[in-house]
């Protein structure tokens, strides 16, 4: 058996001899600078950041470097190492690490997926660096940059804006970040080949035929549709609602179908007014409306014209945030949202324990929680 060549620990020689080189001029490079980022050390090294904050975990783990805020520095022998920096059988490897979470809402729908990524991130000894864009923002490149470049995160849980005009170059730059990237409620493809980034969204379209089925099983032959006209739901709601009414036998071209303006918009009132025309109109008696907002809407507008519901129209809500809590309670279809969260931070944590694995992309499906605003159609 050959000896251990000199300068190298016995662990190392269970390496890739790239791996090998780059942790030898890693630690080069330590000894004479004292401290280096690791975007500079990225560069110097011509590696991946996702690489680099590896190694250097690594390093820390074997008592040859401290992690420092964005970067790493070399353990003096004066030095304490914390206990983070010790090696202990069984300690979690992800402990410390830090996620960058940005949505575009911090007040409906995502506080319930941030939750299930803090949940999820704190069984793991990890920290989220939670940010709020917004539905309307031009560019997210710029806050993702200071998350990855100035708070150091070591991977992204995100939702952009796939709507903004600069979408398709933010994506490109997620493709080339060097730290783990999961998409939430969002998927996307980057490059020539179009190679797929991770995510996990909700099966919105099964949500939208769940609904869809609930309410023909009730007896109901004419089951419309209204939309939010700012939401990126909205297609997969359209598609699901439309295929189910296919598969039931439907005439989706007898009904409503109808998208609501923004809650701000002086023409609301007229609009959801005109739905109620067209339903009395066409015979339709049940609705299927995304999201809680226009169907909590959609029924007080029915109050002021002394139509019930369920008795004259039913009414089901797409979202849950608060369709429970009104009256009556809204018959819902429910998006898993803390479980879309806690499966994002999984992904991350698969993705950090192992940079070559095949790239995952998650569907969860939601639930119908059945209430008071549906029932058989009038007689």
């Amino acid at each position: 058996m050959s000896k251990d060549s000199p300068g190298v620990t016995t662990a190392e020689t269970s390496r890739a001899p790239l791996q090998v080189a780059r942790r030898q001029q890693l630690l080069a490079a330590l000894q004479r600078d004292g401290s280096m980022r690791v975007s500079d050390l990225s560069h110097a090294l011509g590696a991946a950041p996702v690489t680099i904050r590896r190694d250097i975990a690594e390093l820390a783990a074997e008592g040859l470097v401290r992690r420092v805020h964005g970067g790493v520095a070399l353990l003096l022998p004066d030095d304490v190492p914390s206990a983070e920096e010790l090696p202990a059988a069984g300690r979690n490897p992800l402990g410390g690490r830090a996620l960058g979470m940005l949505v575009p809402s911090l007040d409906y729908y995502w506080p319930d997926v941030a939750r299930g990524v803090e949940s999820a991130a704190r069984e793991l000894d990890m920290r989220v660096v939670l940010r709020g864009s917004s539905y309307d923002t031009e560019d997210d490149q710029p806050q993702l940059a200071r998350m990855v470049g100035r708070m150091g995160v070591d991977a992204l849980i995100i939702a952009p804006s796939m709507a903004a005009p600069t979408a398709e170059r933010t994506i490109e730059w997620l493709d080339q970040v060097g730290v783990p990237v999961v998409l939430l409620e969002r998927t996307a493809t980057a490059g020539s080949h179009h190679a797929v980034l991770e995510s996990v969204v909700t099966d919105h379209a099964l949500g939208a035929a769940m609904a869809v089925r609930h309410l023909t099983s009730l007896g109901h032959r004419k089951v419309g549709l209204v939309l939010d006209a700012n939401s990126p739901t909205s297609q997969h709601v359209r598609r699901g609602w439309l295929d189910a009414t296919t598969e039931c036998g439907l005439d989706s071209d007898a009904t409503v179908v109808a998208v609501a303006p923004d809650t701000r918009s002086p023409e609301r009132d007229t609009v959801l007014d005109g739905v109620l025309d067209r339903c009395q109109a066409t015979g339709t008696t049940a609705l299927l409306v995304h999201a809680d907002a226009e169907a909590i809407a959609l029924v007080q507008r029915c109050e002021e014209r002394h139509l019930s519901v369920p008795g004259d129209l039913s009414i089901v809500a797409y979202d849950d945030e608060v369709a429970g809590l009104f009256s009556p309670p809204l018959t819902a279809v429910r998006p898993p949202r803390r479980s879309i969260g806690r499966a994002a931070v999984r992904l991350v944590a698969d993705r950090l324990a192992d940079p070559d694995r095949p790239t995952h992309r998650v569907v969860i499906s939601p639930s119908l929680r059945v209430r008071g605003s549906t029932a058989p159609p009038p007689a």
